[in-house]
């Protein structure tokens, strides 16, 4: 099958580094640990795309490790070791310790970052994990009935990624514009407790069955306890993940959700003016 190549109309980021990103684990002073967590449906190609960022997480100075599975959250010492997991796990499932091992994770301050459905379907069976993440893929409505072939294909369709004004100043989205894409266009069921830094909106063509416009969250950040969430929805595959502005973000996203992150939470969303800091620094700056 070939897949289509994503399109991106904006001009890429300018920024030769992500804010805040050491070359080395000499320059960072001291290595952290990041945990990947890999597997689930292999449309989303887990193992190719979590290499594409391996390679940027050890220049930053963390120490890698993959896992084929959410077996290792369950392992409560050494997730108290952990600086940031990185979870590409689409429509796959999690027993309750572990669940609740990667939770408390969390809460003690572990950052949590991914992309698609490797971190927004992930576990559908479990709610706590929704409401974990804040966010849940619902759909991603296809191209016209006429057109379709059976393929993967058949839910790239045209769209844009809406940039909001918080992200103008936002660490992960600093520079960044609106830019489109030719992927799937993920409908998200979310809450508001999410801190949305872009989003995307359906429309509504002939053969649709709503009746207006639906506007679903595309990049977003959430506090939990100690820790900070990020998830992007764009990131489909490889070819995907490739865009200039997508990886980006998600280069960005991963060292801003990590523990001990300098880099700023943000002041947007309802959250944020109630938000705590981490332990030992400013309230929710």
């Amino acid at each position: 099958m070939t897949t289509p190549e994503p399109t991106a109309t904006s001009a890429a980021p300018t920024a030769a580094a992500s804010p805040g990103a050491t070359t080395s684990s000499a320059a960072s002073g001291a290595s952290r640990r990041c945990l990947v967590v890999r597997g689930g449906w292999d449309g989303h190609q887990p193992i190719e795309a979590t290499e594409m960022f391996i390679p940027y997480l050890r220049e930053q100075g963390f120490e890698v490790r993959v896992e084929e599975s959410p077996a290792i959250y369950a392992d409560a010492e050494y997730m108290a070791t952990v600086d940031l997991i990185v979870q590409c796990n689409t429509m796959n499932t999690i027993e309750r310790p572990q669940f609740e091992g990667l939770r408390a994770a969390i809460e003690s301050g572990t950052g949590m970052a991914g992309w698609h459905g490797g971190i927004a379907d992930s576990y559908r069976h479990e709610s706590d994990y929704l409401t974990l993440i804040g966010g849940q893929f619902g759909c991603h409505p296809g191209k016209h009935p006429d057109e379709r072939i059976g393929e993967q294909s058949d839910n790239y369709v045209p769209y844009t990624v809406n940039m909001l004004p918080a992200a103008a100043d936002h660490p992960i989205t600093a520079g960044i514009g609106d830019f489109d894409l030719v992927t799937e266009q993920y409908w998200v069921l979310s809450d508001d407790y999410i801190d949305v830094l872009a989003t995307t909106t359906q429309k509504v063509r002939e053969w649709d069955p709503w009746h207006r416009e639906i506007t679903s969250p595309a990049i977003w950040t959430r506090q939990w306890g100690q820790g900070r969430i990020f998830v992007a929805t764009p990131g489909h595959n490889v070819d995907v993940l490739e865009d200039d502005n997508v990886r980006t973000v998600i280069e960005r996203g991963m060292l801003w959700a990590a523990r001990g992150s300098e880099q700023p939470y943000g002041d947007h969303g309802p959250s944020s003016s109630s938000r705590p800091g981490p332990a030992g620094s400013e309230a929710g700056r």
